[in-house]
């Protein structure tokens, strides 16, 4: 994993800041990987659905519309995202369970936390652009993240 910091040095022309601070509740305190996409608010099935889904590696990017009104992701997420070998969750609203997700081998940013559990509709999209912080998370697109922050890369940098 090369620091964000090192990144922005070498590849800032090539490189969009994620202008939201968000807080790290993984074991995993960097990580990065290709961006998978999910777009829900108050509702966690579709984010489940994903993450049973996507491919190994990915990271899953849920814009929740900033709600933190509820939990989108907990520990139970959490451990299917380490059993799939995710490389992390990037959460646009809130988690729960943070003990725990802090001891899974997982990288998870978010918000901050409520012990509330989200609605299970199942109302959402999934795999489209979605967009906060100032940046657009592109399905496909590269996503770098540590202590320093969030950057996004239309292709993988070395």
């Amino acid at each position: 994993m090369v620091k964000t910091a090192d990144l922005c040095d070498d590849h800032a022309d090539k490189l969009t800041l994620v202008r939201l601070e968000l807080k790290s509740y993984g074991g995993k305190k960097q990580f990065d990987g290709p961006i998978s996409t999910v777009k829900v608010f108050e509702d966690n099935v579709l984010v489940k659905k994903a993450l049973q889904t996507i491919p190994e590696g990915h990271v899953l990017v849920v814009d929740g519309d900033g709600s933190e009104n509820c939990a989108l992701v907990g520990d139970l997420l959490g451990a299917i995202a380490e059993e799939r070998k995710l490389a992390g969750i990037i959460v646009n609203g809130c988690v729960r369970d943070t003990a725990e997700l802090g001891a899974q081998n997982i990288g998870v940013l978010a918000l901050g936390s409520n012990p509330f559990k989200s609605i299970k509709k199942g109302e959402g999209e999934t795999n489209i652009p979605v967009t906060f912080g100032d940046a657009e998370f592109v399905p496909g697109h590269y996503v770098y993240a540590d202590e320093d922050g969030i950057v996004l890369s239309v292709e993988k940098i070395n």
